[in-house]
Formats: C-alpha cells, sequence, structure tokens
C-alpha cells in the first residue's frame, strides 16, 4: 500500500532553469545551474524506476506499507529518504536510490566512484549515506515522538535494513576483495527477490509473535509521514544571484515590517524577480510586500508569482 508519494519537483525544476536567464548568469554559473538540473532529472528517473518496482510487488497488498521521499528533521540532524517499505513484522527497508547512467564502481576499500564519458570521479559512499538516515531513524524511534506498536505488552521497534537501488541498466564493478556491506548495492529489478531472500532466510521463532494487524501498520506508516518536513533551497543564493535587496528582505520576513515605509513608498530602480531576474514593476513589487506570507518577503514577477 502506497502512503505516500514523492513530492512534486517540476516547480524546483522550473525555479532552476528561469535562473539561466537571470542578467548576473554568467557561463560558469549557467554551467553549474545545468548540472544541478540534470541531477535533479537523473534523480528523478532513478526514483521512478524504483517505485515502479515498489508498486508491481508490494503496492496492492496491506501487508506493505510504502513511503516515498521522506524527510524528517530531528534536532539538528535531517534524514532524507528516498524510499522506505515497512511490512507487518516492523521490518523496514530503508532505500538510497541512485541514478548512475554509466554505473558506479567500487574499490577494495570501500570507496565508491561515478563515471562521464567513461571517465572515473568519487562521488560519496550512498551505504554510509543510508547508515546515518537509519541512525537518525533510530534516535526518532526513541525519542517517543512516535507511538510504537505494542504486541503481547512488549514495544516493538522497527528492524532497520539498508538497501542502496541503482538503476537495471547501470553496470556495478565490485572489488574482488570482500567488502562488507557491498550486499546491500542491488539493482532496482533485484528488489522483490533480495527482500523476499531476505524473509525466507529470517528463521527466528519470535518472528510470529511480532506480528502486527494491517491496521496497526497503516496508523504507524501515517505517523511516520506526518513527521515529513519538504523543504526547498534558495537556489538563486545557491548560484550566487540573490540581491542585497533581497537579502533584506529575507533577513528581515519575520519581522512585523518586512520592509521600511520608505523603500515601499519610493520605488527603486535595482527591483528584480528573485527567481528569473528579469525587472519588475514598481507596483508589483509593493504586491509581493503587502503578501509577506505567501512571498516569504521576497519579490516575483507576475508570471513566477503564479508557480508559488
Amino acid at each position: 500500500m502506497i502512503v505516500k508519494t514523492a513530492d512534486d519537483k517540476q516547480s524546483q525544476i522550473s525555479i532552476i532553469e528561469n535562473l539561466l536567464t537571470h542578467p548576473h548568469s554568467n557561463a560558469s554559473i549557467k554551467k553549474r545551474i545545468e548540472q544541478e538540473i540534470r541531477n535533479i532529472k537523473a534523480g528523478i528517473r532513478g526514483e521512478d524506476e524504483a517505485a515502479y518496482e515498489m508498486k508491481v510487488h508490494f503496492g496492492e497488498s496491506k501487508n506493505w506499507m510504502i513511503i516515498h521521499d521522506l524527510r524528517i528533521e530531528h534536532e539538528d540532524l535531517v534524514a532524507q529518504i528516498d524510499h522506505l517499505l515497512i511490512n507487518r513484522w516492523l521490518d523496514a527497508w530503508v532505500c538510497e536510490s541512485k541514478h548512475f547512467s554509466e554505473g558506479i564502481a567500487i574499490n577494495e576499500h570501500g570507496e565508491f566512484s561515478a563515471f562521464f564519458g567513461n571517465k572515473p570521479y568519487g562521488v560519496p559512499s550512498p551505504i554510509v549515506q543510508n547508515e546515518k538516515h537509519i541512525l537518525i531513524l533510530k534516535r526518532i524511534f526513541d525519542s517517543g515522538v512516535l507511538h510504537l506498536p505494542k504486541r503481547l505488552g512488549f514495544t516493538i521497534k522497527p528492524n532497520l535494513k539498508s538497501l542502496v537501488l541503482v538503476s537495471k541498466k547501470a553496470r556495478i564493478s565490485r572489488p574482488k576483495a570482500k567488502v562488507d556491506g557491498l550486499d546491500c548495492i542491488i539493482k532496482n529489478d533485484f528488489l522483490f527477490k533480495t527482500i523476499d531472500t531476505d524473509i525466507d532466510n529470517n528463521n527466528s521463532p519470535m518472528v510470529m509473535a511480532k506480528i502486527v494487524s494491517q491496521e496497526t501498520l497503516e496508523n504507524f506508516a501515517r505517523e511516520v509521514v506526518n513527521l515529513h518536513s519538504p523543504f526547498t533551497p534558495n537556489w538563486a543564493k545557491k548560484f550566487g544571484l540573490d540581491t542585497p535587496i533581497q537579502e533584506k528582505q529575507t533577513n528581515q520576513k519575520n519581522t512585523n515590517n518586512p520592509i521600511s515605509k520608505e523603500e515601499v513608498e519610493k520605488p527603486n530602480k535595482k527591483l528584480i524577480c528573485f527567481t528569473c531576474g528579469e525587472p519588475i514593476a514598481y507596483n508589483v513589487a509593493k504586491f509581493c510586500w503587502f503578501n509577506k506570507a505567501k512571498f516569504g518577503g521576497n519579490i516575483f514577477c507576475m508570471d513566477c508569482q503564479k508557480k508559488i
């Protein structure tokens, strides 16, 4: 059963694409923007491929809960989980989805490389990345913010397992030497077989004692989803395209008066859209200032306002 689908990322892509026409966007910045767009689109393709496999095998079953694109904040930590699968035994597979179009290679030290034009370049270990997500989830389960299921008077904490999902068309070059943890790296089309084998190999007599009802499982999964905290980066700031006046508006957005009376009443020649960088008429900017709750103290052209 799919409890949460992935958040729509097309609006973010549109915002980033608009930055290509920003008046301060030079060749170097445009190159970085275009790479960011490619990365996001590649990530979407990888997540969609994995989500399809999960839907085929588990999507119609009430014995399984599927959560996509889950972002949880806990204290000063953030876990961005691509996919979370939970069954009635409270076994939970935390899945990190990667779309490496030309594949990945792992050396005998467990270090990862991806390829571009058949040339390798180093990338962070998705195994280590997923281990951090699992650690944060464990802390959340220990914190008491969720009502953990109980069975026979005992509280059941989810048994978290790690999987790194790679595109089924990508190559995976593994080292000849045995490296612990590499078994969790699989292609998307091996997802069901891997999980099914894991379940079959669990011969613990306590398995049946842990099983919870379908209703309890669904309620627990929805509680987890309620912790979802979506986040939209300040793309203009990331690429150095935010202007002084916009920075001032952002810094003041939590005050009662996001911009001074003099600035509101006097047109400013530097009024440009926070997203696309196009010049804005004074009355358009004034509309944004007086609607701080919607626009966060920033100013947008009329076209970009429709996307907020």
